[in-house]
């Protein structure tokens, strides 16, 4: 029995070390995208159009970089933690490297697609000619990409998540630094070669980080035992390579579903802005100028709601390989116990994000783009599928865990028709606009979002504590939201926006967590499953915000 306890109390301080390794490795990686994009927006001719235009062609790389890549690292995941949980190493090494040989080919397809492709796509679909050339300087990366990401699902398999932090962060640091020299460097050119120059910086960083991973592989792969069988030997590469796709083509189609989200906002506002404003005697120049302008607010906001998001989803992808584990060991209560408490801190994570950003939504523009500082109201609509979002990106790595990938893409399916058919009616409206994207993203998400729990809670028999996970930390987060507004509008009567803008924060982030306290959100059993819980709850103990209690 003592050695149970500890085999589980072992277990759980691996997940939550490995969530807490990707929640670092996101901060940064989005703190150093913040960046980037802060101070490109900012270069002098580049603002909310160059945005537009940097977003524009992005968006449509995304897409195919979701058909190439982004299933597969849930799907090798998913099946070498599987093959591992059984002590089936040659299994595992088998599924990986039929993986690596048809989506690295998959990859290439896509790249010589896109490179040849781009002009008829910014033509015809687009309808604004001058983002072939960031669409064109982003299609090499395609392949590297995708290789990458069997490397990344290969590892997170073996619940190894340090060469996937390293690899993703060390791609953005380079991201970073050469999409600011890059865009220096064209100043006084057009707003689409500034864009495309900051693009250019993305393939050569993924190129970079994809020679990283392929040398820690060399030094790093799993070692099979002399003479070992895999239980699966008698099987074909085609029928490995039915059940690899099998699992990831609907991982794939619902983050493809969710990448044409994006896709439609895009292609939407770029169209149906153009309608909207026709009227007015503008030429088509300043029409699509206007267009890119208003996607461009768009894309800004998208950057600032997905910083908590990518945070927040360090918990599905530590979810997958660590369920199916589960799964395959017949630990239905360990599953259910990883599922419930990544949902509870989730919820934890993204109200006191969504709240400060409602809050300080001007504030925040003015401090960070103060040369592009339109778009607070979009932001403020935003926080509202932002927080689906995140809770949604949690619950489907428990889907997937539990063989449940076709939910996810058929509830976020549902989604994007309804967005679409309130995109078109809406943007057309001069009087409403980009807000009508906004609009269509809250019902998108609030769809699929409610469907995808409505199965996790039926199959797994999820039981949600509604006062502690939910009740307490809305009540933590108004707390927060009132500190906030107090402390920013007093102070900034005295020492300006930037200032107590950043103060606001530091305040909101400490009166959240003091209230998370004496609410006492946190259980024992909560906080020990933390890193250093065992030191950080006798210190909450000490200074009588908790009363010492064995672990029920």
């Amino acid at each position: 029995m003592k050695q149970q306890n500890q085999e589980k109390k072992t277990k759980t301080t691996s997940f939550m070390a490995n969530v807490i390794m990707l929640i670092c490795s996101q901060l940064l990686i989005k703190l150093l995208g913040f960046i980037y994009r802060l101070v490109i927006t900012n270069v002098e001719g580049f603002g909310d159009t160059g945005v537009g235009y940097y977003a524009a062609g992005y968006q449509i790389y995304s897409l195919l970089l979701t058909l190439s890549s982004t299933g597969i690292p849930s799907a090798v995941s998913k099946l070498v933690s599987e093959r591992l949980a059984i002590g089936d190493k040659s299994g595992a090494q088998r599924i990986f490297k039929i993986s690596l040989l048809f989506f690295t080919g998959l990859g290439l397809i896509f790249s010589v697609g896109l490179y040849f492709g781009a002009g008829t796509i910014a033509t015809n679909i687009l309808n604004v000619p001058d983002t072939v050339y960031v669409m064109r300087v982003l299609a090499p990366a395609i392949v590297f990409v995708s290789i990458s990401a069997v490397l990344r699902g290969y590892y997170s398999g073996q619940q190894n998540m340090k060469p996937i932090s390293i690899s993703q962060t060390l791609e953005q640091f380079l991201n970073c630094v050469l999409s600011i020299t890059f865009v220096y460097a064209c100043v006084g050119k057009d707003a689409y070669i500034m864009a495309a120059a900051g693009n250019l910086s993305t393939t050569l960083s993924i190129i970079i980080a994809f020679v990283y991973m392929i040398i820690y592989y060399k030094n790093n792969k799993i070692v099979l035992e002399p003479g070992q069988k895999s239980p699966e030997s008698n099987k074909s590469n085609k029928d490995l390579l039915k059940t690899i796709l099998g699992i990831s083509i609907p991982i794939t189609i619902g983050s493809v579903i969710s990448v044409i989200g994006s896709v439609i906002d895009t292609a939407t506002v770029s169209n149906c802005i153009q309608v909207a404003y026709s009227n007015m005697g503008l030429t088509k120049e300043a029409l699509e100028n206007l267009a890119m302008t208003k996607s461009g607010i768009l894309s800004k906001i998208d950057t600032l709601v997905t910083f908590p998001i990518a945070v927040n989803a360090a918990f599905s992808t530590a979810l997958v390989p660590a369920i199916s584990e589960s799964i395959a060991k017949k630990d239905l209560k360990t599953a259910k116990n990883r599922m419930t408490f990544s949902i509870f801190a989730s919820i934890l994570i993204i109200l006191p994000c969504a709240v400060g950003f409602s809050i300080l939504a001007n504030p925040i523009l003015k401090m960070i783009y103060p040369s592009a500082s339109d778009g607070a109201l979009i932001l403020q609509l935003s926080t509202i599928p932002m927080i689906f979002i995140a809770l949604s990106n949690t619950i489907n790595g428990g889907l997937y865990g539990l063989n449940l990938s076709k939910v996810p893409a058929i509830s976020l399916s549902i989604g994007v028709v309804v967005k679409t058919i309130l995109n078109i009616s809406l943007i057309s409206n001069p009087n409403i606009n980009i807000v009508g994207a906004v609009i269509g993203s809250i019902v998108c998400q609030l769809i699929s979002f409610s469907i995808c729990y409505h199965v996790l809670k039926m199959k797994l028999k999820i039981k949600i504590d509604k006062k502690n996970t939910i009740l307490k930390p809305i009540v933590s987060a108004i707390i927060m939201g009132l500190a906030v507004h107090i402390t920013h509008y007093l102070l900034n009567l005295f020492i300006g926006n930037t200032l107590s803008t950043v103060i606001a924060i530091i305040v909101g982030a400490f009166i959240y967590l003091l209230a998370l306290l004496v609410l006492k959100t946190l259980s024992k059993e909560d906080i020990m499953m933390i890193p250093f819980g065992n030191k950080i709850y006798p210190a909450l103990v000490k200074m009588h915000l908790y009363q010492e209690e064995s672990i029920v």
